[in-house]
This record gives C-alpha cells, sequence and structure tokens, in this order.
C-alpha cells in the first residue's frame, strides 16, 4: 500500500512540473513535437529511475551523519553532508553521459531533434531535485526511493507529453497574435496545473472524513456533559 500512495502521489500530486514546476526549460524547449517529447521524457524516467535509488545509497551509507559507523566506531563521528550536491550531481552526469551513448547508437534522428537538450538532462533541475526531495523526505528504503524515482519521471513524462499534444493542435487554432507561442503555453501550463491540483483529495479524503467523524463525536459528547451540568444545576 505505501509504494502505492508513493507511486500515485508522485505522479498527480507532487508533480514534478505542474507541482514544484521544476525541469520547465526542457519542458518548453522541447514541447513543439509529441515525438520529441516522447524521447526526452523516457530518458528522463531512465535516467530518475537510476539516479534516485544510487544517490539513496550515497546518502545512507557515505553521506548522512553517521552513516560511515558501518566502517568503524571510529567513522560514525563524521558528517559528509556537505557533499551532497556534489555527489549527487556528479551520478546524474554519469547516467545522462550513458544516456546520450544509448540514444545516438541506436535513435541518431532522436539524438538530432533534442539536440543539446538531452545532454542538458544533467543540469535539469527536475532531475537533482527528485534526488533532494528524496533526502529531505527521508525515504526509508532502497525499493521506496526506485518508486519515488520511477514514479516521479513518469510524473514529468506525462506533463511534457500533455503540453506537447496541445501545442501540436493549437498550432492550427485561431491564438491572438500576442499570445503566440510562449505565452499560449505558460497560460495552459498554469490551467493544466490547477487541474492537477484536484488530484490532491485523491489519498487525504478518508483520513479527513474520518478525523472529522472522530471530532464530531467528540463535540457531541462534550455537548452532552455540558447540557447535563446545566439540567444538574437548575435542579439544585
Amino acid at each position: 500500500m505505501e509504494h502505492l500512495e508513493l507511486f500515485f502521489k508522485s505522479i498527480f500530486i507532487d508533480n514534478m512540473v505542474f507541482a514544484t514546476f521544476l525541469g520547465m526549460c526542457s519542458y518548453l524547449a522541447v514541447s513543439k513535437k509529441v515525438s520529441t517529447a516522447v524521447g526526452l521524457g523516457a530518458a528522463v524516467i531512465f535516467v530518475m529511475a537510476i539516479t534516485v535509488p544510487l544517490n539513496w545509497l550515497l546518502d545512507t551509507y557515505l553521506l548522512q551523519d553517521g552513516a560511515l559507523a558501518w566502517l568503524g566506531e571510529e567513522y560514525a563521528q563524521y558528517d559528509l553532508s556537505f557533499l551532497s550536491f556534489i555527489m549527487f550531481i556528479a551520478t546524474i552526469a554519469t547516467m545522462v553521459q550513458l544516456v546520450e551513448i544509448i540514444v545516438e547508437k541506436f535513435s541518431p534522428s532522436l539524438y538530432n531533434s533534442l539536440g543539446i537538450f538531452l545532454p542538458l538532462i544533467a543540469v535539469n533541475c527536475a532531475i537533482l531535485g527528485g534526488s533532494l526531495f528524496m533526502q529531505s523526505r527521508e525515504i526509508p528504503s532502497l525499493g521506496l526511493a526506485l518508486n519515488y524515482g520511477v514514479s516521479s519521471g513518469i510524473g514529468w513524462f506525462l506533463a511534457i507529453l500533455a503540453i506537447a499534444a496541445i501545442r501540436e493542435k493549437i498550432r492550427y487554432s485561431n491564438v491572438p497574435p500576442a499570445l503566440r507561442g510562449l505565452g499560449i503555453t505558460f497560460i495552459i501550463t498554469g490551467l493544466m496545473a490547477i487541474g492537477f491540483m484536484s488530484f490532491g483529495g485523491m489519498l487525504t479524503g478518508g483520513a479527513d472524513s474520518g478525523k472529522s467523524e472522530v471530532i464530531s463525536q467528540e463535540a457531541i459528547q462534550k455537548i452532552e456533559k455540558e447540557v447535563e451540568g446545566i439540567v444538574n444545576n437548575s435542579n439544585n
């Protein structure tokens, strides 16, 4: 249940684009065609699925305060958390280079269409944000870290795929000249972000309703006691 909740929450509720607005540069630049959006989105899923678990291992067994205790008691006092950014970025850059080599080898047309934005995945804030969110939210296990990396990548993939499909359609629409290009894209992105906010009640509605029921019962009991006290006082 924990894996399923994290999966849907990362895609719909904490979407990298629509909730935190990370990775907007690639999102806006490579979303003119669905084909290129699919290629870049798949690359982002692959990179996040590998880098988030790897960075979880680095954070758990190397970077956290006391993480080096497995080497011996004399190392337990060391805190290497100040190296988090450097280590995370190094891991991401390595994986991006691997993706770039694979795409260039097996799909030269996609490699040419993505252009400079494929190597720029290394500095995509959504990729680094996935690892930093994993660290700040203290995800407890490697399996959940893998789940979070994959689901966050899927959320970014769905966002760029949706805007690419819309931009292909509005190309033939009568858009006011002042809003053509990035103007109408920003407006659509804002509206889609508002739509994704509606998913916020998917995982909290049941808990909130249960809490409200408990509160209402406690309020009723309190009122009953007050009424009994008033009645007793009046009788006396």
